[in-house]
């Protein structure tokens, strides 16, 4: 029984002491836009069949795991509570057949700093025509290792030339 009780106390303030040492990374990853040539950034205008290369920075404390680029059409002038910069929006109006675009990229393993080189031409059509020219969302999101994010919403406008 004695054993017993030393047992369980040593079991409780090991766990007690595993508990209150907490390495765990708490900290967002960053997005940052401020570097030399950085794009697009808010209020550009973008051109479909026009090529274009998505530069940031991207940081994390600890370590980067992936990213991800979402374009998707703002006809409707929403908002997401990440967007930044007064841009001139059209009118609102219905999309008919608005650009979609959503890929996952992946980030060296390791890596606590990348910055982007991603080559992109928006498609100007497919199937049923034309895409819908007008005010565009270009979000990015960053995950790092730990599975903790952060999102940068830009108004953009994509053009027919």
């Amino acid at each position: 029984m004695k054993i017993l009780k030393y047992f369980a106390l040593l079991i409780v303030v090991s766990f007690l002491t595993n508990a209150c040492t907490d390495d765990t990374d708490t900290e967002k990853p960053a997005i940052d836009l401020t570097i030399a040539g950085a794009f697009p950034t808010s209020c550009d205008t973008l051109y479909f069949d026009e090529p274009f290369t998505v530069k940031l920075l991207l940081t994390d404390n600890v370590e980067l795991g992936s990213y991800n680029i979402d374009i998707h059409n703002n006809f409707d002038q929403h908002a997401h509570s990440t967007e930044f910069g007064q841009c001139i929006y059209d009118d609102e109006k219905v999309a008919v057949n608005p650009y979609i675009f959503i890929q996952d990229y992946t980030i060296p393993a390791a890596s606590s700093e990348h910055t982007t080189e991603v080559p992109m031409t928006l498609p100007a059509s497919n199937g049923t025509g034309l895409y819908d020219e007008g005010d565009y969302h270009f979000q990015i999101r960053v995950t790092d290792i730990e599975g903790w994010s952060q999102l940068v919403g830009l108004n953009v406008k994509i053009l027919h030339q």
